[in-house]
């Protein structure tokens, strides 16, 4: 059996490239690809389930570590839905703060709850569920953009730096009332005392120099990941450009593939930018040669990130899978690391990540080689110009069912005469995108309303079909060798969808527009038939969203994130071998 492997072909002129990653010299440590999520919500905010079983039912769906994401701002209720000022459960009024009121009853500041409240509630889930990493988060209302998703690990094991951020950073606290109080941090941006800066994208990136000066000083870790990215038309290359500057070891990357898989188009509204998700993925990383490409053409460790962004199960009436039921992040991380939650942070931070819907694939290894030296995703390889590399890909389709309550074909892949049941998605391609590393790119649309289109010459170069691995009890191996004669990022991307099914992808394979099958596939489907399909064990409150379930488990698929490939003069790389040079861009977390 033979793969398919198109003509290599990236032709255009660089500039003087910037590679950032950690170098394939560096020692590796001994680890593993951990599943985790890192976006969901409970009581506390505006999720529908307590916080306890929000923990729980993570832990249901095979996660081994997840930060819990929840907005800023003010809420009246505490993890379990008991209002903060109900005299039967709190017979002492504990709302710190100034006064504010939501459907008559007193509102604590998010401040507050995730100091005092939400902590002890992680601190208890760890020692619960000893097994899994559990991480303290905030959705953060980013000033001048819309939301982010961010985590710190406080070294002293509280959470005063996290309570501090949302106070000073987050748009929807207006509270006042520890304005002067001392700072955790004294720097020239933030001063030494507590104030105000949560209004337009300066203090965004002022709260982004915060995150990376709170890691700087040793007080602990953190990560900014801004979320669904696509949807409030706020974020532009320049501002992610702008963190990474800022924050190189908080501003990691972004969420591509947006949580919400049963809201419709799966994601966020038409309204969004690109006009929705494709493939249930962002605009920005779904687009080959969009956003997320331009990054990564000039040479910025970008890491492409999923979320279940969990509020509200599809099966009462939400828009939502359990985290872990739908998308997973698998992060490399270190087994070996005495502090776990330690290890996550730098798993995520090394770019070493790949994401996948509805257990399309379980396990992945994709790695680039020359000579002694191996990368692994968020590396860089070093070669000299014409020097050949080899890429290799080795993927698992597990061998069961995923998830999927429903028992009938895919209707997607019925169109072209395919019979594969829903719950049992098969591996059809992997594709191979690689691009030049340029330097800042243009935009070429850039007198355009919104600006999508990046100068990169970012393109599918290879193509492996299903038959054309080495298929055994799951496992598929490809192998790609050509010769390298200028830096370039290379990932993957893999669905069970052929090119041309209608209404799905294109006669390149490239996924359409969710809001496609929806209108012409799943949207007319009766929801009493397909009730009927439901298997026997699964129970709802509502068939409302059952073809928005049928519509995310018919399309699935997984991405990696770049290999980096440097092209350097020989004398460069005996000088990096042996230390006498650090290479641009290198951070000490990466070391």
């Amino acid at each position: 059996m033979k793969k398919s492997l198109k003509a290599i072909a990236l032709t255009v002129t660089l500039a003087m490239p910037l590679v950032i990653g950690q170098n394939a010299h560096a020692k590796k440590p001994a680890g593993q690809y951990q599943p985790g999520d890192f976006h969901q919500h409970s009581l506390y905010t505006d999720g529908s389930y307590p916080f306890m079983q929000v923990m729980q039912e993570n832990a249901n769906f095979g996660l081994d570590w997840w930060a819990n994401s929840e907005h800023g701002g003010e809420r009246n209720r505490d993890g379990n839905g008991n209002y903060w000022d109900d005299p039967a459960v709190y017979p002492v009024n504990p709302i710190l703060g100034d006064v504010e009121f939501s459907g008559g009853h007193q509102e604590m500041w998010r401040w507050q709850s995730l100091r005092d409240f939400v902590y002890p509630d992680i601190q208890t889930t760890r020692m619960d569920l000893s097994d899994k990493t559990v991480i303290n988060g905030l959705e953060w209302n980013v000033p001048g953009h819309e939301h982010c998703s961010t985590a710190i690990h406080q070294d002293t094991d509280e959470a005063t730096a996290i309570s501090e951020f949302e106070y000073r950073f987050d748009r929807s606290d207006d509270d006042t009332s520890r304005d002067g109080e001392s700072s955790l941090l004294d720097t020239a941006d933030h001063g030494n005392v507590l104030s105000k800066t949560n209004d337009d994208k300066d203090d965004a990136l002022l709260g982004v120099k915060w995150m990376q000066a709170l890691v700087e000083s040793g007080i602990g870790e953190a990560w900014v990941v801004p979320a669904h990215v696509e949807r409030a038309w706020s974020y532009l290359i320049e501002d992610f450009r702008n963190w990474m500057d800022a924050g190189p070891d908080v501003a990691i990357g972004f969420e591509g593939a947006p949580g919400h898989q049963t809201s419709g188009d799966r994601g966020f509204s038409r309204g969004s930018l690109g006009g929705g998700t494709y493939g249930g993925t962002g605009f920005f990383v779904a687009t080959i040669g969009g956003l997320w490409d331009g990054l990564l053409a000039e040479g910025r460790k970008f890491t492409n990130f999923a979320s279940s962004d969990y509020h509200n199960h599809w099966s009462t009436g939400g828009s939502d899978f359990w985290p872990g039921e739908y998308q997973k992040n698998y992060t490399y991380i270190n087994t070996t690391a005495d502090d776990k939650i330690q290890a996550v942070f730098e798993g995520n931070r090394s770019g070493n990540v790949w994401n996948v819907q509805g257990d399309l694939i379980d396990e992945l290894e994709f790695t680039a080689k020359s000579g002694h030296q191996t990368a692994m995703m968020g590396e860089t390889l070093e070669v000299e110009a014409g020097h050949k590399v080899r890429i290799k890909i080795k993927v698992h389709d597990p061998a069961g069912t995923n998830y999927c309550p429903l028992d009938m074909d895919n209707p997607s892949l019925a169109q072209i005469g395919i019979s594969q049941p829903l719950n049992m998605p098969v591996l059809d391609h992997i594709d191979m995108i690689a691009g030049d590393i340029t330097g800042n790119v243009p935009m070429t649309n850039a007198d355009d309303v919104v600006a999508t289109d990046y100068e990169t010459n970012t393109a599918v170069i290879a193509t492996f079909e299903r038959h054309g691995g080495i298929d055994k009890d799951g496992y598929m191996t490809y192998v790609s060798t050509f010769p390298v004669e200028k830096s370039m990022f290379v990932r993957l991307r893999g669905t069970n969808m052929p090119a041309n099914v209608p209404f799905e992808t294109d006669e390149a394979g490239n996924p359409l527009a969710d809001s496609l099958a929806s209108d012409n596939i799943y949207a007319p489907m009766n929801a009493e038939d397909l009730e009927g399909m439901l298997f026997s064990d699964v129970s709802i409150a509502t068939n409302s969203k059952l073809d928005e379930v049928a519509e995310a488990y018919a399309d699935l698929w997984f991405y990696s994130n770049p290999i980096f490939i440097k092209v350097v003069e020989e004398e460069d790389k005996d000088d990096d071998r042996h230390g006498k040079k650090k290479g641009h861009g290198e951070h000490k977390h990466n070391d």
